[in-house]
């Protein structure tokens, strides 16, 4: 029996062990399968796995308009993405009342800004927010915002922390957004209490001593310049932050209108957005200034000797918002 008893012992340990290398590696396969069935449905798209020492993350996909009224507003919204993102994505479609039947693109493939990996970004430019959950992230969550209006610009070139979070936000109008109001016919309470009908929203993330990541009381305005200053995001986006960011997080404000990497496998990209106006000048200008907006980052990657230059011109004419590969073509 002895020689058996061991026979049988040495059979569990090899499967605990086989159980235990199982269970490191279940994360991955599941948020492998869940990324595959985001991509293959379309909806939700939240989380992108981040492959060792690469910057590119995500698919692109497609999505065809159904029969009734929808407008890019709520593919935008069914796709978790802001309404420029689908606006630079699909340039010829109409943006109130796309035809039934019309194919479009999904931009859920990104280049990482060029930044440390840490905590909260927020790339005003292409008006996302990325949060890596640790310093060394295999995952990054994206999110669509909506930011500062002109003149009310969010901020940029900055580096802060989450000093605090509430739960039923109230908020209080300065002397300048009481005024603006007021000139609508508008008058505003001294304080708006917590509730739906807020401004800012069920949740807040308050960075610094002036700003605060919210939600909103609209149904508009997430991919577009509308806040005061602060950054605005959809409910259940800015609940899930809530609920998963801590109090001291890093949070980085960046504007990266063009980004671009080099792959492990030596594939080169390029990612161009409308860059965001600063004056009204500039505003109503034909001038083309994404040339203001390239960093020597990129500047280093398009310029190299293997790169197709017609490709990078018509990307940065174009400003779909999604990668273009730069390199790499065979005639």
């Amino acid at each position: 029996m002895f020689p058996a008893c061991r026979f049988h012992k040495a059979v569990l340990l090899y499967y605990e062990y086989k159980i235990k290398i199982f269970m490191k590696v279940l994360p991955k396969i599941l948020f492998a399968f869940t990324a595959f069935f985001v991509s293959c449905s379309g909806a939700g798209a939240k989380e992108y796995f981040i492959e060792e020492n690469s910057n590119l993350v995500g698919q692109n996909s497609y999505y065809t308009i159904p029969k009734g009224k929808m407008s890019l507003e709520d593919v935008a919204s069914l796709m978790n993405l802001g309404l420029s993102n689908m606006m630079e994505a699909n340039p010829s479609v109409d943006p109130y009342l796309p035809p039934s039947g019309s194919v479009l693109l999904i931009p859920h493939q990104l280049i990482l800004p060029n930044t440390v990996h840490k905590g909260i970004v927020i790339n005003s430019a292409e008006m996302r927010l990325y949060y890596y959950p640790s310093s060394d992230p295999d995952y990054v969550v994206v999110l669509p915002i909506g930011i500062g209006q002109l003149g009310k610009d969010t901020p940029v070139d900055w580096v802060t922390k989450v000093e605090r979070k509430k739960d039923g936000p109230t908020w209080t109008p300065s002397a300048k957004v009481h005024a603006e109001y007021a000139a609508q016919g508008i008058t505003l309470p001294k304080v708006v209490p917590a509730g739906k009908d807020n401004p800012m929203g069920l949740y807040a993330l308050y960075v610094g001593r002036m700003y605060a990541i919210h939600g909103t009381n609209a149904s508009f305005g997430i991919g577009l310049r509308v806040s005061h200053g602060c950054i605005r995001l959809r409910d259940d986006d800015i609940k899930w932050l809530f609920y998963n960011v801590p109090v001291n997080t890093r949070v980085e404000f960046i504007n990266e209108p063009i980004k671009a990497t080099v792959e492990p496998d030596g594939s080169k990209y390029i990612e161009v957005h409308q860059p965001l106006s600063t004056t009204e000048e500039e505003l109503n200008s034909n001038e083309d200034v994404s040339f203001k907006h390239i960093s020597a980052q990129v500047l280093s990657i398009i310029q190299s000797d293997d790169v197709d230059q017609e490709i990078v011109q018509r990307a940065l004419s174009e400003r779909k918002g999604i990668p273009v590969r730069i390199n790499g073509f065979s005639f």
